[in-house]
């Protein structure tokens, strides 16, 4: 299947440089030199095709056929049809001491002087590795309480949260990848509302992404105007006056005695929360009782947090190898009155990536044995998609039209059901993954949503892999792809600038023009933009929230989308797309909105920082 010309990244020779700035076609090879590039070994790669043959080699090698799947990965690789993960693709076939998955949630923080170390050094040592990491910080103490035993008084989470940061600060992970962290916390925890303004400050908490774990409860506390009570575990506690309620705490097996230290109006706590996010573009919102409801393992795991860029749901120790489907690569006749989908051609794409993926499980190293553990046991991974708004933007379909969220949906239900197939035909022929409890397994609320072909056949065969699919952020493989649009995101510009770093710490500024503008142009001889394009700041933020609701029901882990909202978008109806976001379904929410702390501004010729990542640290 070759629909349009692969990006032009394999002659060196066709990348000049003036002024300062990289081409349009230099940016893939500039992509791959400074992140992926393996300069190792005997044979320093030449192009990016050296470096899809070490992967797929790589990967092969657990397989009894490895030359058979070897040829069967390369083939989906240098068509650009699936991109792993920035960790497979910079790790695999190296022999580097590195992990080959993106993502983790590391264990329970015990509150103590140890505990809290113990975690701290297994987070430093996973970020070595080159993986982000996800933190619940619920367990720790609030501000000003005082411990049973020793008598000491608490610092609270955020404070050690700075530690944490000052740490990742010094961690340079794989190549030019910094360490990305998840914090998060309860929002029933007397420390919640320090969490909120933690990050009010410029370049404070620079390397965590925060996000406030919302229970259903809350919800519906705030639309009833009710009093929320801020509590803690009442065994953690020297005393206290307050009333007792039972609780299930982060890390407990069933629900606890938890003091009350305080109370106040939920709404006002909901309007706090809305208003940092609206000035600052976080904490961004993770609705956990939804997470836990719709977990595969949810009779085995109890889920807080996430991964840093929050489309990975974990317990602790848990972890994740992604990759994505480019969707652009199977747009056929694009731009043209018989421009289509091969939809065959994705399935089948579809199949050789999870074999794929699965077979990192087996090749990855891990930085705590809890972690392999876990990975191996559940055998999680995280298929998603890229280019999506590119592949509308072919087909003629405007990103903000019914008609393009339809066929996003559809897109979606096609991978995810050859996912599942492809997952049950590797379990007839290599076994179940070892969490694998049939009746559970099936009674989880995501697997009763399938066809009941798909269920029969996981009850008679089981199943390979426990959860099959994400949508994560994209952007460095994108960039590398071609510059496609980024994950389910709409596309930025036509045309931009964007500001770089190089594994020695320097900048470059890269002038970009969009995959499928480009292809247009060519095609067209001309100047311009074809005739659905629209651009991000163009849309309402609703189109973003529709767009994300369309797919998350044929999603099992998450999906990681920025909402774009216009600097003057008024703060109430700001405050509304978070709660129509748990009204849709969603598992999360974060948005952007141009503002003085950011220091960037939507529309203008320089592309952003989204809310979870930047070029040089970010979950692909």
């Amino acid at each position: 299947l070759t629909p349009h010309p692969s990006p032009p990244i394999m002659n060196a020779s066709a990348f000049a440089r003036g002024n300062g700035i990289v081409q349009p076609t230099e940016v893939s090879r500039w992509i791959w030199e400074t992140k992926y590039r393996f300069d190792g070994g005997d044979r320093p790669e030449q192009d990016i095709g050296d470096s899809w043959r070490r992967v797929a080699a790589a990967v092969a090698s657990v397989e009894p056929e490895a030359d058979r799947w070897r040829q069967a990965f390369l083939d989906v690789l240098q068509d650009w049809r699936f991109l792993p993960g920035g960790r497979i693709l910079a790790g695999a076939g190296t022999g580097r001491q590195v992990t080959l998955f993106n993502c983790f949630v590391m264990g329970i923080i015990e509150d103590s002087l140890d505990g809290i170390f113990d975690a701290l050094k297994e987070g430093a040592l996973t970020m070595q590795q080159g993986g982000g990491v996800g933190y619940d910080f619920s367990t720790l103490r609030p501000w000003g309480t005082r411990a049973r035993g020793v008598g000491g008084t608490a610092s609270g989470p955020v404070s050690f949260m700075r530690i944490w940061d000052r740490v990742c600060d010094v961690l340079l992970s794989t190549g030019s990848r910094r360490g990305a962290m998840m914090a998060s916390l309860r929002c029933d925890h007397p420390d919640i509302q320090r969490f909120i303004r933690a990050k009010q400050a410029p370049g404070e908490l620079a390397n965590f992404n925060l996000s406030v774990q919302v229970t259903d409860d809350f919800m519906r506390a705030v639309e009833r105007d009710a009093d929320w009570p801020l509590l803690f575990p009442a065994a953690a506690l020297e005393h206290g006056e307050g009333p007792l309620a039972p609780r299930v705490w982060t890390g407990s097996e069933g629900p606890l005695p938890c003091r009350v230290l305080r109370s106040l109006p939920a709404r006002a706590l909901w309007d706090e929360l809305m208003t940092a996010t609206y000035e600052g573009a976080e904490p961004g919102v993770l609705f956990v009782d939804r997470i836990q409801r719709l977990d595969n393992l949810g009779y085995r795991e109890r889920i807080t947090t996430t991964n840093p860029c929050g489309e990975i749901p974990l317990p602790p120790y848990g972890a994740c190898d992604l990759g994505s489907i480019n969707l652009t690569r199977f747009v056929l006749d694009p731009f043209s009155d018989r421009a289509r989908l091969d939809r065959d051609a994705i399935a089948r794409t579809v199949a050789v990536a999870v074999r794929l993926l699965d077979d990192v499980v087996d090749l990855s190293r891990f930085p705590l044995p809890a972690q392999a553990e876990q990975a191996r046991g559940s055998r999680r991974i995280g298929l998603g998609i890229t280019g999506l708004a590119d592949a509308l933007l072919m087909l003629g379909l405007r990103y903000d039209s019914e008609q393009a969220r339809t066929l996003a949906a559809e897109i979606m239900r096609d991978i995810t059901l050859a996912a599942y197939r492809a997952s049950i035909a590797l379990a007839r022929e290599k076994g179940p993954f070892p969490f694998f409890e049939r009746d559970a397994y099936l009674a989880s609320a995501f697997i009763q949503g399938l066809p009941d072909a798909l269920r029969d056949d996981i009850a008679r065969d089981g199943i390979r892999n426990s959860h099959l699919t994400a949508i994560a952020p994209t952007g460095t493989i994108s960039l590398l792809a071609g510059n496609v649009s980024s994950a389910l995101e709409p596309l930025f510009r036509a045309s931009y600038r964007r500001r770089v770093r190089d594994a020695r710490g320097r900048e470059r500024e890269l002038e970009l023009t969009d995959y499928a503008v480009a292809l247009w142009q060519r095609q067209q001889r001309a100047c311009g933009v074809p005739p659905a394009f629209v651009a991000a700041h163009e849309l309402a933020p609703e189109d973003h929230l529709a767009m994300q609701a369309a797919l998350q029901p044929w999603v099992d882990n998450a999906i990681s989308k920025t909402i774009n909202v216009p600097a003057d978008y008024p703060f109430a109806d700001f405050a509304g797309i978070y709660r129509r976001a748990w009204e849709l379904g969603l598992k999360g929410c974060t948005s952007y909105r141009p503002n003085p702390l950011r220091g960037e501004v939507l529309g203008t010729d320089e592309a952003p920082a989204s809310h979870c990542c930047t070029l040089d640290r970010e979950g692909e």
